[in-house]
Formats: C-alpha cells, structure tokens, sequence
C-alpha cells in the first residue's frame, strides 16, 4: 500500500523540479553601439539576425542560419521613420514677451500689446528698436507611440534568407520590441530690435537623447520540426527557442542653430502682418540623433491682432529640408532628402494684468514621409502574425497646447506649457511640459 502511494508522489516531485528549468529566462545578448542613428542596425550584431544550428543528418554540416533579409529591409525603414520625429520636435518661439513701439508724440517707447503673447507661435508684433529680450526653456519629451502602435510592443517578423525555397528555410523568427524614447531640450534665445519694425532671433538648443531597444526574438518552427536546425543557445548550454537583444545608448550636445528673422508688413490699430524666415543650421550631431544633419528654410507669415483682452494668432509656413543621412542609411552614410513640411498654427493668448494664458492649434504637414503600418505575416502553414511594414505618404500631424506666462518681476516672465497630441500620426509623446524664464532688456 505504502509503495503504491510512492510512486505517484515521486512522479509529482518530478514534475515540480522540472517546471522551474523549464520557464528559464532566456539569455539576454547586450550589443555594443557604435551610434544612436545605428542602434537598429548594431541590435543583433554586424551580420543581423543569426540563429544557432547544428548538424542533423550524418556528414551534414551546421550552418549560420540567416535572418536578415527582411530585418535588414524592414528595420532600416523603420529607424527612418522613427529618428525624423525625434530630431524635428518643435522649439519655443523666441517671440518675446514686452513689445515696444517709439511714440514720437512724446518722445518715448510704449507697450504695444498687453498681452505676452503665445509660446510655441508667433505673433506679428516686434520687439522694438534696440530693445532685447532673451529667454531660458526646457522640454521633456517621452515617446510612447509611432502611428497608433505602443512603442513598448512593436512587432516584427524576419524570414530565412531564401525562405522561397521551402524546407527549413520556412522558419520564422518573430521579434517583439519595446523601444524607449526620450528627448530633452535646453533652449537659449534671444531676440534683438534691429529697428521698430525687425525683429532678429536665435535659439540654440542643448539636447539630450536617450534610445533603448530589447528584442524579444521566437524562432517559430514552420519548415522544420527537428530542435537542431534552428535554435537559441542558452547561457547553461541548453537549446531553446527564445532569446532577448538589447541595445541601447544615450548622447548629449548642441543641438541645430536656428536663426529666424521677422518683420512687420503692415499694422493698422490692433492687427497686424509679419513676414519671417527661419534658417536651421546643421549643428547637431545627427549620427547621434542630436540634430537632423540637413540644412532647413522656412518662410513664414503671422497674422495677429488683439480684440479686448483677447489676441488671436495665425502662422502659416513651408519647411524646404535639405539631404541628410537620418533620411537615408547611416550605416553607409548615404543620404536622402528629409521630407519637407508645412507648418502651421491658431490660436489665442488672453492677457489678464500679470497673467497670460496660451491656446494653440498646431499643426505639420509632412510631404511624402515614411509611415508604418500594422500588418499581418501569413506563414506557409498558415499561420498569421503581427508584423509591421511601411508607406510613403503625406499625412498630417496635429497637436494642442495651452500655458501661461507670468510676470513675477518686473520685466521677468515665467512660462508653462503642456503640449499634448492630438492624433496617432507619426511618433508621438502623449504630453509635452515646458518651463521657461525670460527677461526684457
């Protein structure tokens, strides 16, 4: 009776033990990263997506099982798409906070405006001859989404180097990545009167970029039922299926100049128009995603004027982008043009005494710029899964934003602004803050 209730606990004991060695953690295999720009590429190695295999057949030798066909294709793509939005989140408008104008009548400079106008557009006002203002701003932007799909599960799927010849090359390797994206800014500006009617400006930003990439990689057995042809070696020796990559790098430095000028076409009482151009200079160090590596042109208009308390605003501009590598492939260097944008934005400040509170519209148009797309991968056993594959195309991106302005000290103004989006569009941080200082001279 005692040996007959033995061997069913020894059995059970058995399986206890085995299930721990079973739900091993895979081996995490960490890749070195040359730059920011290339982390996609330097995530599974210099010769991409390799599984182990041996032997299975006397006298057949083991072979590098390749899968880098579609990785290489489709994950190149995808940095592009991803490191244009890093590189081009938009910048405080240097507009400053006092505008003047001379009063002849009495000899002496008065506030044109009650208002401190907006933050991340302008209005037509200028600053005044030989006025100054110069202002301080930081911005956090955390990345959470790239069209719609959550940044901390994208998936992907890599088929064997000539997967049409059937067999083993039928084998997928399915990969679930979670991508870690953040971008810091540290914007100085200033703005200086050259005369009543022309304003010029520069904003220099130090930035800071932070990428991290992990891999969850599956190698899923559609050609081959064998363990030996494709597998993962694991960190005690034994064989599996799964394996994580993981890449990742950060790099700080100054980020592109932009030099913008801005003059008063015409103002009649309370409204007024302004013609501006913006030039961005390639400062930042695009391998390391601290700047876009192209020059940039942008002619704008401003359309403002103040009804009571309140001052609405309109810009519209057109953003001509020059070649850059972050548009092509860094790892070779080759470069493409970056897709060009019109820019634009409404809105309204509404200035209460010491208080000015910001509502904004904005928008970018991006012209023939590089989507993904959630698709799905039909395995040769039929068998579907998620994966994601990529586009050409306009398309629009919109976001909202509303701060204030405070005058804490006399010519001392403190700004605070959320920014938040308001589509899927493109790669998105849900919400945006900034805190500024400026100071008129």
């Amino acid at each position: 009776m005692i040996r007959n209730l033995f061997k069913p606990l020894v059995l059970v004991i058995c399986v206890m033990v085995s299930v721990p060695a079973s739900a091993q953690e895979p081996y995490n295999l960490t890749a070195p990263v040359k730059n920011l720009a290339t982390l996609f590429h330097d995530l599974y190695g210099p010769h991409g997506l390799i599984v182990d295999s041996e032997a299975t057949l006397p006298g057949e030798q083991p072979h590098s099982a390749h899968f880098t066909s579609d990785f290489q294709f489709n994950f190149n793509q995808f940095n592009t798409a991803l490191v244009n939005h890093l590189v081009t989140v938009p910048l405080p408008s240097p507009a400053a906070g006092f505008t003047y104008e001379f009063d002849a009548s009495v000899g002496v400079f008065r506030r044109t405006t009650q208002s401190f106008g907006p933050i991340l557009a302008e209005r037509a006002e200028t600053i005044g001859a030989r006025r100054v203002s110069a202002g301080f701003a930081v911005q956090h932007f955390s990345f959470s989404t790239v069209e719609g799909l959550n940044l901390s599960a994208v998936p992907a799927v890599f088929t064997h180097d000539n997967a049409q010849l059937g067999g083993g090359r039928e084998d997928l390797v399915t990969t679930l990545n979670s991508i870690d994206a953040s971008v810091d800014q540290f914007i100085t500006y200033v703005t200086v009167g050259v005369g009543d009617h022309l304003d010029v400006s520069l904003a220099a930003p130090m930035v800071s970029t932070s990428l991290k990439v992990v891999s969850d990689a599956q190698i899923q057995r559609i050609g081959t039922t064998n363990p030996l042809t494709h597998f993962y070696r694991q960190s005690d020796g034994s064989i599996g299926t799964r394996r994580l990559f993981t890449a990742s790098g950060s790099a700080s430095g100054i980020g592109d100049l932009v030099v913008r000028v801005k003059g008063s076409a015409y103002r009649k009482n309370a409204a007024g128009v302004a013609l501006g151009l913006d030039l961005r200079i390639p400062s930042g160090d695009a391998l390391n995603l601290l700047g876009t590596g192209a020059p940039g042109l942008q002619p704008f208009v401003v359309v403002s004027g103040t009804l009571l308390r309140i001052s609405p605003h309109f810009n519209l501009g057109y953003q001509w982008n020059g070649s850059s590598i972050l548009a092509g492939d860094p790892v070779t260097g080759q470069a493409a043009d970056l897709p060009d944008q019109v820019v634009y934005a409404a809105g309204a400040d509404i200035g209460t005494g010491r208080f000015t509170v910001v509502f904004d519209l904005l928008g970018r148009y991006l012209l023939d710029a590089e989507r993904t797309v959630l698709q799905d991968f039909h395995a040769a056993n039929g068998s579907v899964f998620p994966t994601i594959g990529f586009s050409q195309e306009s398309f629009n991106l919109m976001s909202g934003a509303t701060g204030i302005k405070i005058n804490a000290l006399g010519r001392l103004l403190i700004t605070g602004n959320l920014l938040f989006a308001l589509d899927d569009h493109g790669v998105r941080a849900k919400v945006t803050p900034l805190i500024g200082l400026e100071y008129g001279f």
